[in-house]
């Protein structure tokens, strides 16, 4: 098994579960009464009567150097969970189950399915598989003080079909899933017939994938030939690794992953989570208690959120890389060559504000040096407050006339930071600033950054 494969499982775990409860995390809310996910395969029929979604997705990838294909597809399959209270020794359905083991609600929960094929021989000649899936259905009944839980599944049913061709000296592996089950006759039975949140980790051994999103320059055309219906595959290992793949309902770029910040899934929505966070804990304990009987899901985030420590949420906050960080030295602001236009975009190219520096004095003056403001009778009013004060300096501009332009935010301003960050920022000619610590003109980064 690929190193890259616990990296790989966790995007896709992102994927399978994205959509699948969505804040606040409880039943009554009208979106997760209304739920939906990407890579939904319907049972045949249900796009077209209108009760489901279709039944299959099918891509299309490249394999350089041949070797074995393993695939492993994965998906969620419905379980409704009926609450029951035991009444004159009658078992009567019910909305909603108080007892004193906990609180549960009537709610359609998930189970994970993952099914592996493989190893698949690309060398074979003319290679050609239908691989059939099947996840059988079940009732279990889990007894509680006065009541109970009955959780039941449809049984599921599949196919995947694997085709190799060669391209040029790739090979073409086509694949398709698709939904078998019995055909539904209305929604709710199409849902628990489905195949949810749909994909598929491929690994090769021996050879290597070709990336489809920047495929080397022998691989182009043969990229460009590849089709898609509702997935697209990318490479799924750390960068530099080519051994994995993942096919995704959702759209990604090469060698996704998690933010290491994130302490766990949210489900919702490419999750934001500092702001899920914060949103769960002012959440009262009526609302908490309410997510926690709908989903054992739920219950997880919720707990989670409620045991996060000050640290954990500040790092939640995220992390401000300097985008300069390893940027050449500050350098003179280039002038328009001769014989060209200023409107010409090489011209353009060559000017960056962030490292560009001007003569002061004879001192180099770039973003990160200290400067003392003198404004002159260019000055308007608001330059006349800061007359005398220090600044730092943020870029060094050169406009259309060849007249250059000094951004700085002043030092004492109790906003400085905040100006820095929205780029508001105070200009101010060459002749308008004093140089005041020369050897801090190569130093590009603020104190927001981090």
């Amino acid at each position: 098994m690929s190193s890259g494969w616990g990296r790989a499982r966790t995007i896709a775990d992102a994927v399978l579960y994205e959509g699948y409860l969505l804040y606040p995390y409880r039943a009554s809310s009208r979106k997760n009464q209304c739920r939906w996910q990407f890579g939904v395969l319907g049972p045949p029929g249900a796009a077209e009567a209108g009760i489901g979604e279709e039944g299959s997705l099918s891509t299309q990838f490249l394999v350089a150097g041949g070797g074995t294909l393993t695939l492993t597809v994965r998906f969620l399959q419905l379980q409704h969970r009926q609450a029951e209270r035991l009444t004159d020794a009658r078992w009567i359905p019910v909305d909603e189950l108080a007892t004193p083991d906990g609180r549960w609600l009537s709610w359609d929960e998930a189970v994970e399915c993952e099914i592996s094929f493989g190893p698949l021989d690309l060398d074979s000649v003319g290679p050609s598989w239908r691989l059939p899936i099947t996840v059988h259905g079940d009732t279990a009944t889990e007894g509680l003080t006065g009541g109970r839980l009955v959780r039941t599944r449809c049984q599921l049913r599949g196919e995947v079909t694997v085709d190799v061709a060669r391209d040029g000296g790739l090979h073409r592996v086509s694949l398709t899933v698709t939904n078998t089950a019995d055909p539904a006759t209305e929604s709710a039975e199409a849902i628990a017939g489905s195949m949810i949140g749909t994909h598929v980790i491929a690994e090769a051994s021996e050879g290597r994938f070709v990336s489809l999103l920047e495929p080397a320059p022998d691989a182009e055309a043969a990229a460009a030939r590849c089709r898609h219906h509702r997935c697209f595959p990318v490479l799924a290992g750390p960068p530099g690794d080519d051994d994995l793949l993942l096919i995704s309902p959702i759209i990604l770029y090469d060698h996704p992953q998690v933010a290491e910040q994130s302490e766990g899934a949210l489900f919702d929505s490419t999750e934001i989570d500092e702001i899920l966070t914060l949103r769960v804990m002012t959440m009262t304990d009526e609302e908490k208690s309410q997510a926690r009987a709908t989903d054992s899901l739920a219950a997880a985030i919720i707990d989670r959120c409620d045991a996060m420590s000050p640290d954990a949420l500040r790092r939640l906050h995220g992390v401000l890389r300097d985008p300069r960080a390893g940027a050449e030295p500050a350098r003179l602001v280039p002038a328009v060559p001769d014989g060209a236009d200023w409107w010409d975009p090489s011209v353009d190219h060559e000017v960056r504000p962030e490292v560009d520096a001007v003569l002061i004095g004879g001192v180099p003056v770039a973003r990160g040096s200290r400067v003392r403001l003198r404004p002159n009778r260019r000055a308007d009013a608001q330059d006349i407050f800061v007359t005398g004060r220090t600044a730092r300096v943020s870029s060094v501009h050169s406009d259309v006339d060849g007249n250059t332009h000094i951004g700085v935010v002043v030092e004492d301003d109790p906003a400085a930071d905040m100006h820095e960050w929205y780029g508001r920022y105070l200009y101010f000619a060459p002749d308008e600033v004093e140089p005041l610590d020369p050897e801090a003109a190569s130093e590009r980064s603020s104190s927001w950054q981090s």
